[in-house]
C-alpha cells in the first residue's frame, strides 16, 4: 500500500539546512515556496543570521544549529569552530532523530556541514544544492556522502569525477517575485531615451561601488550622465559621502542600504553594476537582464570570478576584475555600451537564455522524488 508524499512529509517534514547568508538563503526560500505550493510539511535548520530573514522560510518551523567558521581563521578560532561544529553535529543528529525526515536537503556554507553530516551518518535521503561555477569548501566534504547533487550551471568545477554520476543540473531557484520578471520584457534604451541603471552589491553594499560609481559618473559627458536615472544600494556608513558626491555634480539618485522592491527595480533596469554571486548570477539571467560583474576578490576559492566567466562566455555580461574597476575603465564602458544599443538588446537577449527559470520546480522534482511513499517502512535510515 502506497501513500501520498503530502502525507508522508507530514509525518515526516523535508528539512531545508542553510548557512545564513543570501546567496544561501534565497535558493533554500524559493524551494520553501515551491514545496509549500505542493502542500508539503518543512523544517529549517539554520545559524542565528539564518533567523533573521523574511519571506516563505518564516512560515517554517526552525531550529538554530550552532555553527563557527573553521577555515582561514587563527588556531585558537579553529580549535573553537570544531568544537563548535562537533556539538553542532550532535544537537542536529537529535533533532533528526525526532523529526524522522523523509529528506535533507542542504544549501552549503560552513553553517550546513555539521547537520548534513548527521543526516548521511544516520543514512537519510540527502540533497545538496552547489549554488555556484565551482563546488564550494562545504560540498566538497559532503558531496561523497549525499545521496543526490543539485547544481546551477551545467558545468562546476572542484567536482570529484567519483561523484559526477550524483549530479542533476537544476539550476538555482529564484523568489517568485523574480521569476515573475521573466515574461516582462527588456525595453530598449535607445540613443535618447532614459537609461535605468542600477548598481547593487548583494545583501550589504559593495565600498568598491560607493567610490567608483561617484567618479565614474562625474567623468561622463554631460548628455550621456542626464539620460541615467541611478538606483545605488551601498553601505549605511558611506551614505553621506556618497550622496555628497552626487550632490556636487547635480546627479539625482535613488540610495538606500536596501531596496525592499529590488525585483521590480531590476525589471525597470538597462543595466546593472553588480558582484557576480550566484543569487545574483541567478537572478540576472532569469529576468533576462544584462550587467557588468565585479567579482568580489576575497570570495572562498574566487567562485565570483567563475560564476562571473559563465554568464561573460554565454554573452549576458561583461567582466572587470576589481583591480582594473577604475572610474576611467568604467566610464569608457559604459559610454561603449550605451552608443550600442542593439548590443545592450543582444547581452539582454543572452542573459535571459541561460537563465533556468523552472530551477525551483526542478529541484522540488528532485527531492519530492526521494520521499519515501511505501508504508512498509520509515524512511531510510541506519539505527541510531
Amino acid at each position: 500500500m502506497t501513500t501520498t508524499a503530502s502525507e508522508i512529509t507530514r509525518r515526516h517534514p523535508i528539512v531545508l539546512v542553510t548557512g545564513g547568508t543570501g546567496g544561501h538563503v534565497f535558493p533554500a526560500q524559493a524551494l520553501a515556496e515551491e514545496l509549500q505550493r505542493l502542500g508539503q510539511t518543512l523544517a529549517l535548520f539554520t545559524d542565528q543570521r539564518g533567523k533573521t530573514w523574511s519571506g516563505s522560510l518564516n512560515d517554517v518551523t526552525t531550529h538554530a544549529i550552532p555553527a563557527q567558521r573553521v577555515s582561514g581563521v587563527a588556531l585558537g578560532a579553529k580549535i573553537m569552530g570544531f568544537a563548535t561544529l562537533a556539538y553542532g553535529a550532535l544537537r542536529s543528529r537529535r533533532l533528526l532523530q525526532r523529526l524522522s525526515p523523509s529528506v535533507v536537503v542542504g544549501f552549503g556554507g560552513y553553517p550546513s556541514v555539521a547537520t548534513m553530516m548527521a543526516a548521511t551518518n544516520l543514512g537519510l535521503p540527502t540533497v545538496i544544492h552547489e549554488q555556484n561555477a565551482l563546488l564550494g569548501r562545504a560540498n566538497r566534504l559532503l558531496a561523497p556522502r549525499v545521496s543526490a547533487i543539485a547544481t546551477s550551471f551545467e558545468e562546476v568545477a572542484r567536482l570529484n569525477p567519483r561523484d559526477a554520476p550524483k549530479v542533476i543540473f537544476t539550476g538555482n531557484p529564484v523568489r517568485e517575485q523574480i521569476r515573475d520578471l521573466r515574461i516582462r520584457p527588456f525595453r530598449e534604451a535607445g540613443k535618447s531615451n532614459p537609461i535605468n541603471l542600477l548598481v547593487t552589491g548583494g545583501s550589504q553594499g559593495a565600498s568598491v561601488f560607493s567610490t567608483v560609481i561617484p567618479q565614474t559618473m562625474a567623468a561622463l559627458p554631460n548628455d550621456l550622465r542626464d539620460r541615467i536615472h541611478l538606483t545605488q544600494q551601498c553601505r549605511p556608513e558611506d551614505m553621506e559621502m556618497v550622496r555628497a558626491a552626487y550632490d556636487k555634480i547635480g546627479l539625482k539618485v535613488e540610495l538606500a542600504p536596501f531596496f525592499d522592491d529590488l525585483a521590480e527595480r531590476l525589471g525597470n533596469a538597462h543595466l546593472v553594476i553588480c558582484r557576480s554571486g550566484a543569487s545574483t548570477i541567478a537572478e540576472l539571467t532569469t529576468a533576462g537582464r544584462p550587467a557588468i560583474l565585479v567579482p568580489y576578490p576575497h570570495a572562498a576559492d574566487d567562485h565570483q570570478t567563475a560564476n562571473a566567466q559563465a554568464m561573460v562566455d554565454q554573452g549576458g555580461a561583461e567582466m572587470i576584475h576589481e583591480p582594473d574597476f577604475t572610474p576611467t575603465t568604467l566610464a569608457a564602458r559604459l559610454k561603449l555600451i550605451f552608443s550600442q544599443p542593439r548590443a545592450i538588446e543582444t547581452m539582454a537577449t543572452a542573459a535571459r537564455a541561460a537563465g533556468q527559470k523552472d530551477a525551483a520546480r526542478n529541484m522540488a522534482a528532485l527531492v519530492m522524488g526521494m520521499v519515501p511513499t511505501s508504508n512498509c517502512g520509515e524512511p531510510g535510515r541506519k539505527a541510531a
